[in-house]
């Protein structure tokens, strides 16, 4: 009987020295978290924002072309997000050189690559949009987006206004009450001085540009009177060819065959 007493006591006793143990070992093991999005490395210091240094002094940079809208459809929306992160650190980083070189005077290398990844971004962003347009569409048969429609802004000119909730109606809200009432800005004498001579000028600017045209159309056939009409046509879709060809200026020295 004592042989069994002190045989249990040893179990028991060795049990539970196993049992504290495993306890400390769970408390003192460090948590691991796993991310599903890297952007970055483990040491987030401010050299992040630089480029490497054996880039540092270089006066061309290779580099690639930005994302197309083809190479982006075909993507998940999860590359997509992941692809947003890389280019905005890309973008951080390039702005942070770009400031760094005007600062010590130098000149920034490739400064093309700011242009090619906001091409980059902007495609996303017509991704994205494509996606929640066709989403909407099929779930409620809407494109999911606000309402947008023409308005006359105070200077008296049609622009792009975003429908949104106000607190208050129009009639109560001083801001629209001022401009938009009969007697308020934009029916004032100024504004109607102003939209005429706005107009005039557009009117010149077109104008000018549609003579331009012409007279670019007129040099062409004098200097080759054989070229193709049909893909000048599609060059200069707003001129008479016609007219041109009939012209002074059009003739040269031989005879054309038309």
């Amino acid at each position: 009987m004592m042989n069994t007493a002190v045989v249990s006591n040893i179990l028991k006793y060795t049990v539970n020295r196993c049992l504290r143990a495993q306890n400390v070992i769970k408390v003192t093991a460090v948590p691991i978290f796993k991310r599903d999005i890297h952007t970055t490395k483990p040491n987030n210091d401010l050299m992040e924002f630089f480029d490497i240094k054996k880039n540092w002094g270089e006066t061309n940079i290779r580099v690639g072309r930005g994302w197309k809208l083809d190479e982006l459809r075909i993507k998940s929306n999860s590359d997509l997000h992941k692809l947003w992160y890389v280019l905005l650190k890309e973008r951080n980083m390039l702005y942070t050189m770009e400031h760094e070189c005007k600062r010590q005077m130098r000149l920034f290398p490739n400064p093309e690559r700011i242009d090619k990844i906001q091409e980059s971004m902007d495609n996303i962003e017509t991704v994205i949009r494509e996606r929640n347009v066709a989403y909407y569409k099929l779930e409620t048969g809407e494109t999911g987006e606000r309402p947008v429609e023409d308005v006359v802004n105070l200077f008296g000119l049609l622009e792009k206004y975003e429908k949104k909730e106000h607190f208050i109606p129009k009639f109560m809200n001083t801001r629209w009450v001022k401009p938009y009432l009969e007697h308020g800005f934009i029916n004032s004498a100024a504004v109607k001085k102003f939209v005429r001579l706005y107009k005039e000028k557009q009117y010149n600017v077109e104008r000018k540009a549609r003579n331009r045209d012409f007279n670019q159309v007129q040099h062409l056939l004098k200097r080759f009177p054989n070229m193709d009409l049909e893909n000048l046509k599609a060059e200069y879709p707003n001129v008479d060819i016609e007219k041109a060809k009939r012209s002074k200026k059009a003739r040269g020295h031989f005879m054309p065959k038309y």
